[in-house]
């Protein structure tokens, strides 16, 4: 079983949200998306000051086995990047929930943050995949 966090928020699309004290979010891929996957070898993230939609593909994510898009759960602007992840892809891998973070945004609406999945309903979509 992947690691699921109860204290962050995720889609359906595989991505957490973590909401931050100064009102941002920090977004990446789940545990279980990295682990489908495989061992990363690219992420290429937005950049600061972009304007995202909610659904809107914002980053991508290639491993030796596919390329996929990294959604943006949220609407709202790119507050930062891993820029670090250019060099270490792997960070996504090892640390998905930490290092291997991939955006911090800051959100249009930060209500449609409780819109997302707990970690035990996301749990349960995962299962039911």
């Amino acid at each position: 079983m992947n690691e699921t966090p109860d204290d962050l928020k995720y889609s359906k699309s595989h991505e957490w949200v973590r909401v931050n004290d100064d009102g941002t979010v920090t977004i990446g891929v789940t545990d279980h998306a990295q682990a489908q996957l495989g061992d990363l070898v690219y992420v290429e993230v937005p950049d600061e000051g972009r304007e995202l939609e909610a659904e809107e593909a914002c980053a991508v994510v290639e491993s030796v086995k596919a390329a996929s898009d990294v959604y943006a759960p949220l609407a709202g602007t790119v507050a930062a990047a891993n820029e670090a992840l250019a060099d270490t892809p792997e960070a996504v891998n090892n640390d998905a929930y930490g290092d291997g973070w991939l955006i911090r945004l800051k959100p249009a609406d930060a209500a449609a943050v409780n819109a997302l999945m707990s970690a035990a309903e996301y749990q349960a979509f995962v299962e039911s995949e």
